[in-house]
């Protein structure tokens, strides 16, 4: 993983669910990139109601050169047939933790990804869980501690640098942790601010989506360790700003940055 042309550079289209397929894999092929994350969810281009279209958009894609690399969605038995009919490798889910707790969450995640290992066997496809920061599996550790029990090519670890940032983690330990398992990687940024005054008898704060020359993550950080352990699968760029009417304006200046990183 050397140059920006072996990189299988993706992006999630959920901020641009009100276009089209055709308008959307044209957006995207004027980006340069290579592929998509899709949502599968109401109101987007591909709903989970109607999932069996997935194989017909993918067509779509691939004549404009594109590939739809992931889904965000569900995990039930007609969203993972699609996907491979379809040709999409990856199913990406966030994993939150319910008010019985963590272990007794993480034991139920576990007992549902085994039951899910035959179908996604079937029909080669993985399900590629990502760290997420707050109420959720939010550390390499937890994440690891979640999926290490199963084959990777049917559970994996899908890294998200900016989550394991605003977390405190180390990105050299992240991927230390997460290499045997890794399936894809997503690119976005953030920092932590403060949401009132220093009058205030205690602090608040809420993160902010940035680009990625500007948040917590390293971008060239992250490409530099990726390219140690000879990564060579897909890296997304998430196109999350908490400046959202500015997306597509901010989505060319990251893939600006992250073509120099990957050049460099």
């Amino acid at each position: 993983m050397s140059g920006w042309d072996r990189v299988h550079m993706t992006v999630f289209t959920k901020p641009w669910k009100t276009l089209t397929i055709p308008e959307l894999g044209e957006f995207v092929a004027g980006l340069g990139l290579s592929g998509v994350e899709l949502p599968v969810r109401p109101g987007y281009q591909v709903p989970p109601e109607k999932v069996s279209e997935l194989p017909r958009v993918a067509r779509a894609f691939r004549q404009l050169g594109l590939s739809i690399t992931s889904v965000a969605g569900p995990t039930d038995e007609a969203t993972i047939a699609a996907c491979g009919e379809a040709g999409v490798s990856i199913i990406r889910i966030c994993e939150a933790i319910d008010d019985d707790g963590y272990l007794a969450t993480e034991a139920r995640l576990q007992r549902k990804y085994a039951a899910l290992v035959p179908l996604l066997d079937k029909h080669r496809v993985t399900l590629g869980i990502q760290n997420h920061s707050g109420n959720h599996v939010a550390s390499a550790m937890g994440l690891r501690h979640l999926i290490e029990q199963f084959d990777p090519r049917h559970i994996a670890a899908v890294w998200d640098p900016a989550h394991t940032a605003v977390s405190g983690e180390e990105p050299h330990l992240a991927i230390d942790i997460l290499a045997s398992h890794l399936c894809m990687v997503n690119l976005k940024n953030v920092f932590w601010q403060r949401t009132n005054g220093p009058e205030a008898p205690v602090a608040e704060w809420s993160m902010y989506w940035t680009t990625g020359r500007h948040g917590l993550a390293s971008w060239p950080r992250v490409v530099e360790l990726l390219r140690a352990r000879g990564y060579a699968g897909p890296v997304c760029l998430c196109a999350e700003y908490s400046s959202g009417h500015d997306v597509n304006r901010l989505i060319a200046q990251d893939i600006a940055f992250a073509k120099s990183i990957f050049e460099g």
